[in-house]
């Protein structure tokens, strides 16, 4: 079984995502900012979890949690970047403080993790790295101008991450979903087509992963029409958006 470190694990996808891999037997070092949410996985699967509390916006305590994760075991052979989290630009009321604060988690959260984690990698049997990104990236949509824009990044980054990392073995998935019911998405004020729970995401990508794809996308119908979409000259989308944000 393998070695895991998955970020994000405390709600949503990722604490569904940590019940699958421990019931399937995995090593798993669960992080996230809140270890006492995590507790009862410990307590239920004794010898198996490993509790990594930290920010992954914060560089230095990334750096601690994967120090506590080599002199456990040494190596990684999964790494699950699933940390995020999302907040809305209001029209008329641009904030930058806003951007920075998605895009230092979404964006160099993933960073900080990545350079604490590929050495650990590097020394695993048949690493594979995931990345949570978000289908957002391929259709521009009212309001989400920081969330999108962190995710469209995320997408080159690993994309291109992933040309380099092809060398040395490793696989690389980014993982692009619609709408999970999470925390986060329960604040939203808007409709969510083809809405999945985190219990179904998480089996839908367990059940991918050991084909190391190059991405996992979700649900079929909804990522397919964003896509399509998102392939429209501009001037169509403009107008897409609009009817959108009038709605």
């Amino acid at each position: 079984m393998s070695r895991c470190w998955l970020t994000g694990a405390s709600s949503g996808i990722g604490a569904a995502l940590a019940r699958c891999l421990l019931e399937q037997g995995h090593q798993l070092a669960l992080g996230s900012r809140n270890a006492q949410a995590l507790e009862h996985l410990a307590a239920a699967y004794p010898g198996q979890v490993l509790l990594t509390t930290g920010d992954v916006s914060e560089t230095h305590q990334v750096a601690a949690m994967v120090e506590q994760i080599e002199l456990a075991w040494g190596a990684l052979d999964l790494v699950i970047l699933n940390a995020g989290t999302c907040e809305y630009l209001e029209p008329g009321q641009f904030d930058s403080a806003l951007v920075e604060r998605v895009l230092h988690t979404n964006l160099m959260g993933v960073c900080h993790c990545l350079q604490a984690a590929l050495p650990l990698l590097r020394r695993g049997q048949r690493p594979q790295l995931v990345v949570m990104g978000s289908s957002v990236s391929w259709l521009a949509l009212p309001r989400a101008g920081a969330y999108g824009a962190s995710k469209a990044a995320v997408r080159y980054l690993i994309e291109s991450l992933r040309i380099d990392l092809s060398r040395e073995g490793i696989a690389v998935t980014l993982v692009s979903p619609g709408f999970v019911d999470t925390p986060l998405t329960r604040r939203n004020d808007f409709p969510m087509p083809q809405l999945w729970t985190a219990e179904r995401a998480a089996h839908y990508i367990i059940v991918r992963l050991p084909r190391r794809p190059l991405e996992i996308t979700f649900p079929t119908l909804f990522t397919l029409v964003l896509r399509l979409l998102g392939a429209l000259p501009a001037r169509w989308r403009l107008l897409l958006g609009q009817r959108l944000a009038r709605g």
